[in-house]
């Protein structure tokens, strides 16, 4: 992709900001702010411009993040330097404009990333797993991986977040990274299998970051995943750590673990074992015989919308709630928009949870894929509502779900995915997804109060009142 690129942009961009990032480590407070104002230079990309002047704002407001930036001195050089080589720029910086670019060149929509299981084979079998309906013995060739990977770089695509099954039980797991060394990879893991000698193999690459899934520290992980679990996951965590190598958390909250985040330890725990990143994952009943019970409740869902913010606030840890945070995504993320799912049989899925496919890698360039129906379909939908608090076409609106595998003919890609659509799951869902548009309404007004967009004195409880009178009516 290099020749792709201007050249020489290029490797100003990769010095300047090399200079820039080593400045804004030993002194953040007065070199972070210069740092981002030489990455607003570099892009192209009025969207990124934007999104780099608001987090300008943002540190001059938040103090935390400050915070955060120091961390990144606990880390191994190789990592400091690749964080913005391969993240920051070849995947944001210059990958975004020419991502655009391609896009109207072929007529697509480019995304920003790849979610890419090279197998489903995993070392635990833990209870609602969102990949535990797959057949277990299915793995991509390594050539096929090499493959999406290498046409996914001719389109500007440089960064890659790989699941599974478990990531780590994949014979060919290094090669990708090494073979790859101009990519930067995620890559969600148990972390059983981390230990000394794998953390020095990530060292070696220097170019991926594992994501270890956790449920908490005081047992909650070993309750689903099983006895002993969390002590060898905290093992790792320690590991990675010590050897300075980027690392997350991915949570998934359930109705009997979101409580977690009511105080602060949990975050502070993450913090002092080395954790950069945490991703959390609001459970989703998909599979055969969906489990509607460990669903959050939309009252947990409300007190979690509130909490995480207040958390990011004050915490120096980046802390996503993909399912709450519609506000600063404009909602779904999926179906090719800024990324899409390959399984390990390759069927193409908008998502890591809608499991429906028009198409199959093995069988079309990913360009083509990147074209298919199912995703056009679902990116002309997006948002799927006007509260931005219901990103979601499974869980929020999931009638729409329903409407685009109708239109587009997507087939389910393992037994049970499409046990959403029965009379008795789809009706749950649906008076499930309701009760939160009642409940997130006035949150969702609140913060279109804050943006700006609509009135700092718009009564949006009286708005919400007016609103349920209608739809009684109705």
């Amino acid at each position: 992709m290099v020749d792709k690129f201007n050249f020489a942009k290029k490797m100003a961009a990769d010095k300047a900001l090399k200079v820039g990032l080593d400045y804004a480590l030993k002194d953040p407070a007065k070199n972070l702010p210069k740092l981002v104002d030489l990455a607003q230079k570099i892009t192209r990309s009025e969207k990124y411009q934007a999104g780099l002047e608001s987090f300008a704002r943002t540190i001059e407001k938040n103090p935390t993040i400050i915070d955060y930036a120091q961390r990144f001195q606990e880390l191994a050089p190789v990592y400091q330097e690749n964080l913005i080589t391969l993240f920051f720029v070849n995947a944001t910086l210059l990958g975004t404009p020419y991502r655009q670019q391609k896009g109207e060149e072929l007529g697509s929509n480019i995304p920003y990333t790849i979610l890419l299981d090279p197998t489903s084979a995993c070392n635990l079998d833990c209870q609602g797993c969102w990949a535990g309906k797959y057949e277990k013995s299915n793995q991509l060739d390594y050539a096929t991986v090499d493959r999406i990977i290498t046409e996914a770089k001719e389109l500007g695509i440089h960064f890659f977040v790989l699941s599974g099954g478990e990531p780590t039980v994949y014979p060919h797991l290094f090669d990708i990274f090494a073979d790859h060394q101009d990519c930067a990879f995620m890559m969600y893991t148990n972390g059983i299998n981390i230990d000394e000698e794998m953390a020095d193999k990530m060292l070696e690459v220097g170019n991926v970051s594992p994501c270890i899934s956790i449920e908490g520290f005081s047992g909650e992980t070993d309750d689903r995943r099983g006895s002993g679990i969390t002590e060898k996951i905290t093992r790792a965590m320690d590991i990675l750590q010590e050897k300075g190598v980027l690392f997350g958390s991915s949570i998934t909250v359930t109705r009997d673990n979101w409580d977690i985040f009511k105080d602060d330890d949990i975050v502070q725990e993450l913090i002092d074992r080395g954790v950069f990143y945490t991703w959390l994952f609001h459970y989703i009943p998909i599979g055969s015989d969906p489990d509607m019970e460990s669903m959050l409740t939309p009252k947990q869902r409300k007190i979690m919308a509130q909490r995480i913010p207040e958390l990011r606030q004050n915490y120096p840890l980046f802390l996503i709630d993909f399912w709450n945070d519609g506000h600063m995504t404009g909602g779904c993320i999926a179906g090719g928009e800024r990324y899409f799912h390959i399984n390990a049989s390759g069927d193409v899925e908008p998502c890591a949870f809608v499991h429906f496919a028009v198409d199959n890698i093995k069988d079309k360039p990913l360009i083509e894929v990147l074209r298919n129906p199912f995703f056009q379909e679902y990116q002309q939908r997006i948002p799927f509502s006007d509260n931005l608090y219901r990103p979601c076409p499974i869980i929020d609106v999931p009638e729409q779900l329903k409407k685009m595998v109708e239109a587009t003919e997507a087939r389910p890609t393992h037994p049970g995915a499409d046990d959403l659509f029965s009379p008795d799951i789809a009706n749950k869902l649906k008076d499930q997804a309701n009760k939160w548009d009642r409940l997130s309404r006035p949150l969702h007004y609140q913060k279109l109060c804050q943006k700006g967009v609509i009135a700092k004195d718009f009564d949006y409880e009286a708005c919400q009142e007016e609103e349920l009178l209608e739809e009684t009516k109705s």
